[in-house]
């Protein structure tokens, strides 16, 4: 078992961050099924659990778990709802990866969630048709369709192929989602579709304000910068200060040859090209982050440190 956890530990660490974003659901995913499976064999409410993962439309419910705001659009319980929703990410999430970063990427699925949320608590709390009702939203779909219609938007006329349709322009598969999620209003699952609808605006004004040069997914970035950055400086020791004076050596001060010259460059087993690409891989992780390095920028930068150890 621990083999396992180790596993996919490092299955976790090395995959892109748009397999992380998918494997943390299908995390969060068997997890509520576990809940659900316990609460129906030992007789206690598993809803009520999983309730706090679940965003509310109640505001005053909200301010009692304001975390769910991002937890539930990693919550999925129905077997094809996080299976249709992984499918679309990863495919549109790759298409998307063409012509954005995967920091982009991360922060517009956090953000589109967030304005899909966000939108379907003002529809329960503002319009007629859902007065006196409550509601919880739960489901990737709205950080998914920010990803869909930011795609579409940058690249209209990009073509996939769809069975039984053929090649098809993927700005007509957007359009055609969101009209299907405009005329479901009236129908079942209204907070849905109004939280998708949430997430496609989110996904058309990332790319309108990108291109004027705002980055609506900034913010967000760095957050979680800033957190990742914390929590490496309290479990890594980073903020401690280090001696790099050698050790005293007791005995004679003598030496019987002359010590070698240190190799060009200033450290020992460290080629200049070595140190030259260390240093524009580091330069890059202090503006944007280790999770903006690719995977053969990890490679490359595992590969120096340790030869310079050696």
């Amino acid at each position: 078992m621990a083999d396992f956890i180790d596993m996919l530990r490092s299955r976790f660490r090395m995959a892109s961050l748009l397999a992380r974003i998918i494997y943390v659901n299908i995390g969060v995913f068997v997890v509520l099924r576990l809940v659900g499976i316990a609460g129906f064999l030992f007789g206690f409410d598993a809803g009520g659990i999983i309730s706090y993962v679940e965003l509310p439309s109640s505001p005053w419910w909200f301010l009692r778990q304001p975390w769910t705001i991002v937890t539930y659009m990693f919550a999925h319980y129905d077997v094809l709802h996080i299976l249709f929703n992984m499918l679309w990410l990863w495919w549109f999430g790759q298409l998307f990866l063409q012509f954005f970063s995967p920091r982009h990427l991360t922060g517009l699925y956090f953000v589109g969630g967030i304005g899909g949320g966000l939108l379907y608590m003002l529809a329960y709390n503002l319009l007629p048709a859902f007065a006196w009702h409550n509601g919880l939203l739960l489901g990737a779909s709205a950080a998914v369709i920010a990803i869909v219609v930011a795609t579409a938007v940058q690249a209209p006329n990009y073509k996939v192929g769809l069975l039984f349709f053929g090649e098809i322009s993927i700005k007509w598969i957007a359009i055609v989602t969101i009209f299907i999620d405009f005329i479901s209003i009236s129908a079942d699952n209204a907070g849905g579709h109004i939280s998708h609808i949430g997430g496609a605006l989110v996904g058309l004004l990332f790319v309108v304000l990108l291109r004027r040069g705002i980055d609506i997914t900034a913010w967000f970035n760095a957050i979680i910068d800033f957190a990742v950055n914390s929590y490496r400086r309290i479990f890594s020791g980073a903020g401690k200060r280090v001696s790099f004076k050698p050790p005293h050596r007791r005995g004679s001060r003598r030496r019987s040859t002359p010590p070698p010259p240190p190799p060009q460059g200033g450290n020992r087993g460290i080629s200049p090209e070595d140190e030259r690409v260390m240093d524009e891989i580091l330069k890059k992780i202090k503006v944007s982050g280790y999770g903006a390095l690719t995977d053969e920028e990890k490679s490359r930068l595992f590969q120096a440190s340790r030869r310079r150890q050696n």
